[in-house]
């Protein structure tokens, strides 16, 4: 790492990596204890600064924005990759992000991570996070210390944030349920909803718009939850396997969150036919899913848009992009036969 960090200051790097010139010198130099997180936060600004250099940044002054997700790898990566590719388009503006992700966070762990953003020179905050108390409270926290917080993917409303960013999940939903009742036989039947946490608010708007359009338009769907698997493998495939033994006919399913392979390999190691299956985001899951043409369709929405408007809201914020409205995200269908490469 100290021959790679050569390329940039100790100031650029403790910028970076939220941390004091000290903290960085000692990394570098292996002197003295570290904690291991500290010494992984400082590895992870090492690479977000190559990768500002490498999508030619311009010079000028430098905007800090804190990307918090609590989210599954996958989708993370998804996000953080589109948000690296959008630096070069706002150029003359030098937006650094700093990414901090989480797979498991607790309410108050949440608080304290966005509240640190306070003290480490943050312009700005992406959150994708639970509707709890103690995160609408810290974002009130970041409003009054002057630093703007978006939402992506899942919006806080109550909160202070100053804008969401990401499509309409009830309309979302309401295309699932569209989909599922024209693929399916007409007739009485239970279909599932995975949800990750109804805490995340995209996610139950999506449920809602779902469950909306059957009452509406196909009665004869009975709609079944299967929740609490955060969109995690394990947790996911074990309440996929106990809803699949109590209902021996279920045989579809729309997934609002993640965990779609947990899915898959449930239906598969019960020997259980998925007739229809329906799933969000085009990540590299996604993606295998549909190409082994496992799952129907996806649900998705253009992360490279979804990026350049969180970074617009902020600029706006600053005064330093044109005052206007940002534009939703607009629904997509991803099939086996439309899937972009």
């Amino acid at each position: 790492m100290l021959e790679r960090a050569k390329h940039f200051s100790i100031k650029q790097l403790a910028t970076q990596a939220g941390v004091s010139k000290a903290t960085v010198d000692r990394v570098l130099h292996q002197r003295g204890s570290v904690h291991y997180q500290t010494h992984r936060r400082i590895e992870q600004a090492l690479i977000e600064l190559e990768a500002q250099e490498k999508n030619g940044l311009a010079a000028g002054r430098t905007f800090h924005v804190d990307v918090i997700m609590h989210t599954p790898q996958r989708f993370s990566a998804a996000v953080q990759a589109a948000m690296t590719a959008q630096l070069s388009s706002l150029a003359p503006f030098r937006i650094a992000p700093r990414f901090h992700l989480f797979e498991e966070i607790e309410p108050e762990a949440m608080h304290d991570q966005l509240l640190r953003c306070a003290s480490t020179g943050s312009q700005g905050v992406v959150l994708k996070a639970a509707d709890e108390p103690a995160v609408n409270l810290a974002i009130k926290q970041l409003a009054a210390a002057g630093i703007p917080v978006v939402t992506l993917v899942t919006d806080l409303p109550h909160s202070e944030r100053i804008g969401y960013v990401g499509m309409d999940n009830r309309m979302a939903g309401q295309t699932a349920a569209y989909l599922l009742s024209r693929w399916l036989a007409p007739q009485p039947q239970d279909v599932a909803v995975v949800i990750g946490s109804e805490l995340f608010r995209g996610e139950e708007e999506r449920e809602m718009g779902f469950r909306m359009w059957l009452r509406s338009c196909a009665a004869h769907l009975r709609v079944l939850d299967i929740s609490g698997g955060y969109g995690v493998y394990e947790r996911t495939f074990e309440r996929v396997i106990g809803a699949l033994k109590q209902h021996p006919d279920l045989k579809a399913v729309y997934s609002v969150g993640g965990g779609n392979r947990a899915i898959v390999d449930a239906f598969a190691a019960l020997d259980r036919p998925l007739e229809v299956f329906i799933g969000h985001d085009l990540d590299e899951e996604n993606r295998q899913l549909l190409a082994e043409e496992k799952i129907a369709a996806i649900i998705d929405h253009n992360l490279q848009i979804d990026a350049r408007h969180v970074f617009l809201h902020i600029l706006q914020f600053h005064r330093l992009w044109k005052a206007g409205p940002i534009a939703s995200s607009q629904v997509q269908i991803v099939t086996p036969f439309n899937l972009p490469y």
